[in-house]
């Protein structure tokens, strides 16, 4: 995530090995969770699910 602490240098050779070309950011966590206190996720139980771009794959 990048919150401020990941320097220019470092987020370019991070962002080589993330499938969606970029740093994540709060927003992005956010997002993922304002979409599960949603109606939308109303039938989503005990799932662990990873926002990381495809970092982890």
């Amino acid at each position: 995530m990048q919150t401020g602490y990941i320097s220019p240098q470092t987020e370019a050779t991070l962002i080589q090995s993330i499938p969606v070309g970029r740093i994540g950011t709060p927003q992005d966590i956010a997002n993922s969770i304002l979409f599960f206190a949603s109606e939308e996720a109303d039938w989503i139980t005990g799932q662990v699910i990873r926002v990381s771009g495809g970092h982890e794959l």
